[in-house]
């Protein structure tokens, strides 16, 4: 009589048992790639334009058309007063706007000087200080060996830029609709819905231009922007022949949250340097478009070219997200080995 109760409960044990050992085939080994597996997804590196990209090329060409010189600018912290913390913990808005003006300002063409992370600078004029550094000498006894800190070394700015992200405005607007239907047989039901959500909300930012020597606030935007997101989705539940049967589909989509603070910083952007520049307004687009002076800037930002070898080097191609891709460029590709 005993053995009937170890008999039961001995099935679950070995049923347990069998699971285990199925789970445990399935762990992965590393290929001979040292990997366990491949990461998915191939999109290329693109460029990250918002609307307002193309009227910052339009005044660095304006600028460049009209040798119109650029002061030098600085960017401060543009930080987010905002204070939201996102449902994982993490920020809500980036802390990055000040990076954001930065490009920006590269794209209108504009003359710049690093204020925002001078670290390594500093050590490094400290270690000369110190007589610590040493570059290249040129033979002559008189050489020291090492780098000398020369008065003047370091430009200054006239004008630089900071402010915050300052207002965070959730659900400013929400609607949607359910629409439910079955049927009342109880020994063949069927029902189905069908909903729709669009929800609104903005984030706001202010800028100032202050004039470096003298504290003086010169400039002063402030803009928002809103942010449209939507839901659509849509299922069916039925029995058919005692099989259980439920079919959902659905779409939705969130306006980028982060590429909207990078519009504010854009729009922000245009507005000083139209100022500094004396542009007019957005018809200067019209009167350099058939003669582009573009050769060091664009989408992906500007740049000093080390060589005077603009007209060939690489940054006409920078904003191509198929080059030096490996499955995409075929001089990378044929390189491979």
């Amino acid at each position: 009589m005993s053995a009937l109760p170890t008999f039961r409960w001995l099935k679950p044990a070995t049923a347990a048992c069998a699971a285990a050992a199925l789970l445990s085939g399935c762990v992965p080994s590393a290929g001979s790639n040292g990997l366990y597996a491949a990461p998915i997804g191939n999109a290329p590196v693109t460029a990250n334009p918002t609307p307002y990209s193309t009227a910052l090329f339009c005044l660095a060409d304006y600028a460049r058309t009209y040798n119109l010189p650029s002061p030098r600018i600085a960017v401060g912290q543009i930080a987010d007063y905002t204070g939201t913390i996102s449902a994982d913990g993490g920020r809500q808005i980036t802390g990055g706007a000040s990076l954001m003006a930065t490009s920006a300002l590269a794209k209108s063409g504009a003359v710049m000087v690093e204020r925002f992370d001078t670290s390594v600078s500093e050590m490094e004029l400290r270690y000369a200080n110190n007589k610590l550094i040493g570059d290249e000498g040129t033979g002559d006894p008189s050489d020291p060996g090492y780098r000398r800190i020369l008065a003047g070394q370091v430009p200054g700015s006239d004008f630089y830029i900071v402010g915050g992200i300052t207002e965070v405005n959730y659900n400013i607007r929400s609607s949607g609709f359910d629409i439910g239907g079955g049927e009342a047989d109880t020994n063949t039901p069927f029902s189905g819905v069908f909903q729709g959500r669009t929800y609104i909300m903005n984030v706001a930012l202010d800028l100032r231009l202050v004039q470096t020597t003298s504290l003086e606030i010169v400039d002063v935007v402030s803009y928002q922007k809103q942010i449209v997101g939507h839901e659509v989705s849509s299922g069916v539940f039925d029995f058919l022949n005692g099989n259980v049967f439920d079919l959902s589909a659905g779409e939705g989509g969130f306006e980028p949250v982060q590429l909207a603070v990078r519009a504010l910083v854009e729009r922000a952007i245009i507005e000083f340097m139209a100022n500094l520049y004396g542009a007019p307004g957005p018809e200067i687009c019209l009167d350099t478009q058939n003669e582009l002076l573009r050769d060091t800037y664009g989408p992906t930002g500007n740049y000093y070219p080390a060589y005077p070898n603009t007209e060939t080097n690489n940054g006409q191609t920078r904003a191509d997200p198929s080059r030096w891709h490996d499955r995409r460029d075929g001089d990378v590709r044929r390189s491979r080995y």
